[in-house]
């Protein structure tokens, strides 16, 4: 078999193609979710943190009451 067949052989079959297709696209989508997942988390700690401290200098202005 010549590398011109073989060549010509593999482009004719398409049978796994729609596979590889399909799980190059969730591949995509779960980059995405981990990048978005990653940038929710942060917002999410820095909100905690403020409302954190926030507790903490109302609690020292006032610490009898």
């Amino acid at each position: 078999m010549t590398l011109r067949t073989l060549v010509a052989t593999l482009h004719e079959n398409e049978s796994g193609q729609d596979l590889i297709e399909y799980a190059l696209v969730c591949a995509l989508i779960a980059l995405g979710a981990i990048a978005g997942m990653q940038t929710v988390a942060n917002y999410i700690n820095n909100a905690f943190n403020k409302v954190g401290s926030e507790l903490n200098s109302a609690t020292a202005a006032n610490p009898g009451t």
